[in-house]
């Protein structure tokens, strides 16, 4: 019994590694335009596969059951064979070992994948790169943690690379790109990622961004490489980082009205409700696009940090005239 185990342990782990390796080679394909939809789909069912490897180790049941009686019914496909957990169950339960940074990651991609199934996904191969990354990682982090070391695909991927420079005018062609983005899938990413906290967001586990910078070689062999890692915390790092603040363009943060009056509420304005928002707004021109404060996403207004901050700024001003 615990050959047969151990047997179909191994074989499950075996799919998941060769389904990730396909998504990630798929995606570095410069042959292929289909990239976001293939690599979401083969790395969902990589994940499954490694899940249900793991659940299989230990003798926990991942398939899909009712229990009227004593026995077990087993829900089965419509040719007959027995389901199985799919990602969404497989993470869902409590005995799931997955990090909950990691776990957001991957409800990101579910939902993603559910937004553009039947449409193809125009602009976002760059847009969301990060949280592809932060997939691919986080899929090797756990296979070897899970399964063992030898398990692990770094020796069997290698930086893929470009056939253009990557400098400031190469990103606006990839930001007129984002615009072809559909707007469902803009509404999703927007409500998804304002559900987070911002320590969810920053988690190299849910998205992992790498900055580059060009530099002219200094020293023999350091132009052999094309990347090379250098402590964040040194002068050269911070340098490098003042001079990308200011170029790059940052998606801000964005809220809905309830979260805006939640967090007015929490900074001691607990009568601050839907009404007085809609009457503050009104009275100082929230909505106006040229102040700045929110933007329209897919018909819906939604509002930046700066408005609640505004807010709460006028009722500190109002409590110090009293």
């Amino acid at each position: 019994m615990k050959r047969k185990i151990f047997s179909e342990k191994l074989d499950l782990v075996h799919k998941a590694r060769e389904a990730m390796l396909s998504a990630v080679q798929i995606y570095n394909n410069p042959l292929i335009t289909f990239k976001t939809e293939s690599f979401i789909v083969l790395s969902l069912i990589a994940w499954t596969y490694m899940l249900h490897a793991y659940y299989r180790s230990r003798g926990i049941d991942y398939r899909y059951f009712t229990k009227p009686g004593k026995r077990k019914k087993f829900i089965r496909n419509p040719d007959g064979s027995i389901r199985y957990w799919d990602l969404t169950e497989c993470i869902s339960k409590k005995i799931c070992l997955l990090d909950k940074h990691t776990k957001n990651n991957l409800k990101f991609l579910i939902g993603l994948r559910n937004q553009i199934e039947h449409k193809k996904a125009t602009g976002l191969d760059s847009y969301l790169s990060a949280r592809y990354q932060a997939c691919a990682l986080n899929f090797n982090r756990y296979l070897k943690s899970i399964h063992g070391e030898k398990f692990g695909l770094d020796q069997s991927l290698a930086l893929s690379l470009q056939f253009s420079e990557l400098d400031y005018s190469q990103s606006r062609v990839i930001k007129d790109k984002e615009s072809l983005i559909p707007k469902n899938v803009i509404s999703y990413i927007a409500n998804f990622d304002n559900k987070l906290s911002n320590a969810e967001i920053e988690s190299d586990r849910f998205a992992y961004r790498l900055l580059f910078t060009k530099v002219v070689a200094k020293r023999k062999g350091q132009a052999d490489r094309v990347i090379e890692f250098i402590d964040p915390s040194s002068t050269i790092a911070k340098n490098v980082s003042k001079e990308y603040w200011v170029k790059e363009e940052r998606e801000k943060p964005k809220f809905s009205a309830t979260q805006v009056i939640q967090k007015v509420q929490k900074a001691g304005f607990k009568n601050f409700g839907m009404y007085q928002h809609t009457l503050f707004w009104k009275a100082h021109d929230g909505k106006n696009p040229h102040k700045g404060f929110g933007a329209t996403v897919v018909k819906t207004w939604c509002w930046y940090q700066n408005w609640i901050d505004y807010i709460i700024n006028e009722f500190n001003k109002e409590r110090t005239k009293e």
